[in-house]
């Protein structure tokens, strides 16, 4: 069998159309939740959710794309808060899962990792805790999720909001999955 080399997309569309023709519910997704802004969620928080989402799922065929559609839409501020959010979470959601899974037994231990992008991510901090929802969301920290919501709610992020920031990582997600799994096959 011969490797065939396939080009990552470079815009929404072309991540579109590279789809496979059995993905057509993640195609049409990426149109309706990833190529519409909604009227929950402000345009920093939807494209730093798509931006951080796709860092997070690390995958060579979607992030080139997406990057490509958040970035004309961010400050340089929130594109560097975003990739801080997938990164900083990649770690916490390890962390935080395993305690929540051995329930319990490590919670008198201090984690004594560094995470000051959460403390001063140069975005409004509503709008980072949101990315770190929607990454936790991707790496299925249950303990991060119901921490980051939380913080949300305090902070008068609406439950609609959260809600489409949760859809967002979902469908990045898929299209991550499909890509990877068809330029692989």
């Amino acid at each position: 069998m011969t490797a065939v080399t396939v080009a990552a997309p470079s815009t929404l569309q072309e991540l579109r159309d590279a789809l496979p023709g059995y993905a057509k519910d993640t195609k049409l997704n990426l149109g309706s939740v990833i190529g519409t802004l909604g009227q929950h969620l402000t345009e920093q928080q939807h494209w730093g959710t798509v931006l951080a989402v796709a860092a997070a799922t690390g995958s060579p065929s979607v992030l080139p794309a997406l990057a490509a559609e958040a970035r004309p839409r961010l400050a340089e501020p929130a594109i560097d808060a975003a990739l801080a959010a997938a990164s900083v979470m990649a770690m916490n959601n390890v962390y935080y899962r395993a305690r929540h899974l051995l329930h319990g037994a490590y919670d008198d231990q201090r984690a004594g990792l560094r995470m000051q992008a959460i403390g001063n991510p140069g975005v409004d901090k509503a709008d980072f805790e949101l990315w770190c929802l929607a990454v936790s969301a991707v790496n299925g920290c249950g303990a991060c999720l119901e921490s980051h919501e939380a913080v949300l709610r305090t902070a008068g992020v609406s439950r609609e909001g959260i809600h489409d920031a949760l859809r967002i990582a979902a469908v990045v997600t898929a299209a991550a999955a499909t890509m990877d799994a068809a330029v692989l096959l």
